[in-house]
């Protein structure tokens, strides 16, 4: 079922006009063809192209003497002699005259002809003293033990370690006595609590409610109940003169000023609708020549 309102009848039949100062004295005035410029088309002159800019056409240079060659002359073939490198270090430094160094001939080698006993100078002259060569007084080296080693010294025979006793830490005294017994994780609250049976609670749900009937919704509403219908009033700008209201002046803004007329002359003449006539604030209407 709609809960769409009903369609009220129209309580005013007459059609709106939509007449406007604006479309009374507007004036349409005919458009003018756009004007569309043309290019003008490009013409090659016919004076072939000089190169001559306005800068060299006024500005030209004076004649003055011509520009002298600055080139060096070309030298006769008869100087086509190696460039020298001779410096005035070596001008002035001459190398002194160095007489030649004696060189003497070196001997020929000539092989003796007895065996060599490969016998030199010093052993020849510096014998043994007593035939043999010295005995060394070097110790024998030891030989390396992978054990423990157990060589006493000088130091350790006269200073023997004492004998010590260990000490114990110094531990101090307990002003709490511990218990010996083992803990028995008991707390207050387990000591004293007393268990109670659960109590169920009542419920205040209410049921649910079973399948629902077919019934139609109401189609009333807060707002069909408590609308009350209004006539609809014309609107008194849309009247070349205004009923219940008498011209009285145009202001500077160009604006028609009306002022109401009196309360007897304006139930004869009057055809507002009863809405317009209870708005005892409007004094005056201004209407938009």
């Amino acid at each position: 079922m709609s809960c769409k309102p009903l369609a009220m009848p129209k309580l005013c039949n007459i059609p709106l006009e939509d007449l406007t100062n604006y479309k009374m004295s507007y004036v349409a005035h005919p458009v003018e063809k756009r004007f569309v410029h043309e290019a003008e088309k490009f013409r090659p002159s016919e004076v072939p192209f000089e190169s001559l800019t306005t800068h060299k056409q006024s500005y030209r240079g004076l004649m003055g003497e011509p520009a002298k060659s600055l080139k060096p002359l070309a030298r006769p073939p008869c100087l086509d002699v190696p460039f020298s490198n001779v410096t005035e270090f070596r001008d002035k430094y001459q190398a002194w005259p160095t007489p030649q160094m004696f060189s003497k001939a070196p001997i020929t080698y000539i092989p003796p002809e007895e065996k060599m006993d490969l016998l030199t100078t010093a052993q020849a002259h510096y014998t043994y003293p007593k035939g043999a060569p010295a005995q060394s007084c070097r110790p024998v080296l030891p030989i390396k033990k992978s054990g423990r080693f157990e060589g006493s010294t000088t130091t350790k025979d006269d200073y023997k370690p004492w004998s010590s006793m260990r000490t114990e830490p110094v531990k101090p005294t307990p002003h709490l006595n511990l218990p010996t017994e083992p803990l028995d994780c008991l707390t207050t609250a387990r000591a004293h609590y007393v268990p109670h049976p659960p109590t169920n609670t009542k419920s205040c749900k209410p049921p649910l409610p079973g399948p629902r009937e077919n019934v139609p919704v109401e189609g009333q509403t807060t707002y069909t109940v408590s609308f009350t219908p209004k006539e609809m009033g014309r609107c008194p700008a849309s009247y070349p003169e205004p009923p219940g209201y008498i011209f009285q002046e145009v202001d500077a803004f160009g604006h028609r000023m009306y002022r109401p007329v009196s309360q007897a002359g304006s139930r004869l003449s009057s055809r507002l609708s009863a809405g317009d006539l209870e708005n005892p604030h409007r004094r005056e209407l201004a209407v938009l020549a």
